[in-house]
């Protein structure tokens, strides 16, 4: 049964980060009618709850896994989301969160990279669980059979 929980996890979440983080966000601006402060205060939102979401998947994933090797590959991806995860929430998303306050009070914020580091960490979260996803896929079926 562990091993049908990791593979949905693994499944599900690339498709919320394929769905949210690489369609929706830089669509919702190209909407008619959507400007600046609606689509930071829309986005805030959505990525409050993804991070909400996330957070309970690496827990079940982790669970799911619990007897995984860290030295193995599917340990070390694992690993991987782990450290991603808590770098997102404890330190990117909270940086996001206040240049999209600051935009919303009206104070201009100078360029930074951390919207560029949040692709870049999404980008290597999505690879890392398909990789994932297709390891545990195959060790699902292989030892059912």
């Amino acid at each position: 049964m562990k091993r049908y929980l990791a593979v949905f996890c693994t499944f599900f979440w690339a498709g919320l980060i394929a769905g949210i983080s690489f369609l929706e966000a830089p669509l919702k601006f190209q909407a008619p009618g959507i400007t600046i402060p609606l689509g930071l205060g829309i986005g805030q939102l959505v990525f409050q709850a993804l991070s909400k979401i996330e957070i309970l998947l690496v827990l079940l994933l982790t669970f799911s896994m619990y007897h995984t090797k860290p030295k193995s590959l599917k340990g070390c991806l694992l690993i991987t989301l782990i450290i991603i995860m808590a770098l997102d929430t404890l330190w990117l998303l909270p940086r996001l969160d206040e240049r999209a306050r600051l935009v919303l009070q009206g104070i201009v914020v100078k360029q930074s990279y951390h919207h560029i580091l949040y692709i870049i960490f999404e980008s290597i979260k999505l690879l890392t669980l398909l990789v994932l996803g297709f390891l545990n896929l195959k060790d699902s079926h292989e030892k059912r059979y």
